[in-house]
């Protein structure tokens, strides 16, 4: 994303599609209210959705798993986002107060779409 340091009038961060975010957006959601210290996100991978996702407030942990790699990832800076691609199993934790994420997605909600059992993910990643 470009960022602008407008200060003390504000930061501006600009994302586009197919520039900034690598797909089109068919859907996009915040994620707020994370006051529970035992708060635990995601948890799951996508078969063909990808994402991207963002810290607009606050800060959080982002683990992420290819089935061969763990990565684990800060977010806590609103024009720094990162691409959740496919079958990429992804969990968030330790959020701040008042922690405020931005998800946008390549596309609809398609129950389908998501592998939930970490067993079958595993699977997924070793045999391809």
């Amino acid at each position: 994303m470009q960022s602008f340091d407008d200060r003390p009038d504000g930061l501006l961060c600009i994302g586009e599609e197919l520039k900034n975010i690598p797909f089109s957006i068919k859907r996009f959601y915040f994620i707020t209210a994370l006051d529970n210290e035992q708060a635990v996100r995601g948890k799951h991978a996508h078969r063909e959705t990808e994402q991207c996702i963002f810290c607009l407030r606050g800060s959080f942990q982002l683990e992420l798993d290819d089935g061969k790699n763990k990565e684990n990832i800060t977010m806590n800076d609103p024009s720094h986002g990162v691409l959740l691609g496919k079958l990429l199993w992804h969990t968030m934790s330790n959020f701040s107060q008042n922690c405020v994420i931005l998800v946008v997605a390549s596309d609809t909600y398609k129950k389908e779409d998501y592998i939930r059992d970490y067993s079958e993910f595993k699977n997924l990643t070793t045999n391809n």
